[in-house]
């Protein structure tokens, strides 16, 4: 879409107002609102121009001395946003540092933007496709509450296994998924049809392609709405959009939606699977005729993200929670391997008839992963397997997570905190800078950044502390 095709929807839909959004390092999206009229009164100068903001206010960006950011929207990113009263048209933005009028260093769109970039410049390919899946719970209610002398939180659904034995008034149906049952079944089981369905007609309306929805694993409501695949900026863009979605349509039904990894102890989590592929000419690089018709190409992606995972899990596994889900035994790709059959791999090879579709699976990311860092920094491992062909070795076709304690010694894992990923983003890192699209400031800042979630984790007593220890 065009400046002129966003100005044209602008006046036809009569919209009152234009919603600017940027993503900060976290992942949470921002927004500013400025009336239709003034985008209208010289379109070509504003979207130049933009929008000036205050950086120093973003978690992560500018200091104070330095706050001074502008938002550049991106014509191609606009729609007409579904749940607010006075229409208004939604664009996406780049934030520009005015400094040199190129993307802010800290800025994840523009990031995504260098990494797609670097892989034209690199002479590999000229297009990377992602498609996510990121899996989320939908609940009743949710109560949290922290204090010097009081933490606690509590999870009300009549979809989870614990509301069996609820009084309701005499009114529980006894419908509902077991623990570990919740992937599939029909309703009254599956209570999330019509939400979920409702999600889907709104995603469609803005353009975002939806192949499939389903009930997940977890009990509690735990849900999936699958998406085609876009190239990596723009499959960025949709997965915010689908975030917004989803939170929003769950608030209008009177509910609550969440992307944390591990709401629910005992139970499987939430990730976000991410299909790859790197095309050239319009030839899918990893197509070939080695195992599972993979390329040696697809391979050595593979490898690249195998020997960078540890480091990977701090962007795409950036939050605490994330490493309560990575855990055996609950679906949890902690194994690094791959695989064309086996799911506790963290690379599986997706079972497909046609060539245009062969891609892998990064398993090992979650939804709170910003999905600009995440997706830029997969590709930059994956194009270090390339560029230095670094072989995955054999592929694992047994379950890791029963395999004999001397085989089970040999296979790498994920990393088992936030903490230990940390250090390994600290420790390797040179392979994100290729090219300027990390920096060294952005690494700096983000594990900094970061560090301060390990620091409150690590100063908190937890409730199970007291059951463990309280009388000894």
């Amino acid at each position: 879409m065009s400046i002129k095709d966003a100005v044209k929807l602008i006046e036809e839909s009569e919209a009152r107002f234009v919603d600017l959004r940027f993503t900060d390092t976290k992942g949470k999206q921002h927004h500013f609102t400025v009336p239709a009229r003034i985008v209208l009164d010289d379109p070509e100068e504003w979207f130049e121009n933009g929008q000036a903001f205050d950086g120093s206010s973003i978690g992560g960006w500018k200091g104070i001395q330095a706050s001074d950011m502008q938002l550049r929207p991106d014509p191609a990113t606009a729609f007409i946003d579904p749940f607010y009263d006075d229409t208004t048209v939604v664009l996406t933005c780049d934030v520009i540092d005015p400094a040199d009028g190129q993307g802010y260093d800290r800025d994840p769109r523009s990031i995504a933007r260098r990494a797609e970039a670097y892989l034209k410049s690199s002479g590999i390919g000229d297009t990377a496709y992602f498609g996510p899946e990121p899996e989320f719970f939908v609940f009743d209610g949710v109560e949290f509450e922290t204090d010097m002398h009081k933490t606690r939180y509590e999870i009300t659904s009549e979809s989870g296994a614990w509301a069996s034995g609820l009084h309701m008034d005499g009114q529980n149906t006894g419908h509902r998924p077991t623990v570990k049952g919740g992937y599939a079944p029909v309703a009254p089981i599956d209570a999330g049809q019509d939400l979920r369905s409702a999600m889907v007609n709104i995603l469609e309306e803005l353009g975002i392609e939806v192949e499939v929805h389903h009930a997940e694993v977890g009990t509690g409501s735990q849900m999936e709405i699958g998406t085609r695949f876009a190239t990596l900026v723009k499959r960025a863009d949709q997965t915010q959009d689908m975030k917004y979605v989803i939170q929003n349509v769950a608030h209008n039904f009177g509910k609550t939606a969440t992307f944390m990894p591990k709401p629910i102890m005992g139970d499987n989590g939430s990730g976000m699977h991410v299909h790859q592929s790197i095309w050239k000419d319009g030839q899918n690089l990893f197509a070939g005729d080695g195992y599972a018709g993979l390329s040696d190409t697809a391979l050595y992606y593979i490898g690249g993200i195998i020997k960078h995972a540890k480091a990977l899990n701090a962007i795409t596994n950036p939050s605490t929670n994330s490493y309560k889900r990575l855990v055996p035994h609950f679906e949890a790709p902690t194994k690094l391997a791959y695989s064309a059959k086996n799911r506790s791999a963290s690379i599986r090879i997706p079972s497909v008839n046609s060539s245009k579709a062969r891609r892998i699976e990064a398993r090992f990311p979650d939804p709170t992963a910003n999905p600009y860092l995440a997706f830029a920094a997969l590709l930059m491992a994956g194009l270090d397997g390339i560029q230095n062909k670094i072989h995955p070795g054999d592929p694992a076709d047994k379950n890791l997570y029963d395999l004999p304690p001397e085989e089970d010694a040999l296979v790498p894992t994920v990393c088992a905190s936030l903490e230990e990923a940390l250090a390994a983003l600290k420790a390797d890192h040179e392979f994100l800078l290729r090219g300027g699209v990390f920096s060294k400031d952005w690494i700096d800042s983000y594990i900094a950044f970061k560090e301060e979630d390990v620091r409150r984790i690590r100063m908190a007593p937890h409730p199970l502390e007291f059951e463990m220890y309280y009388s000894l």
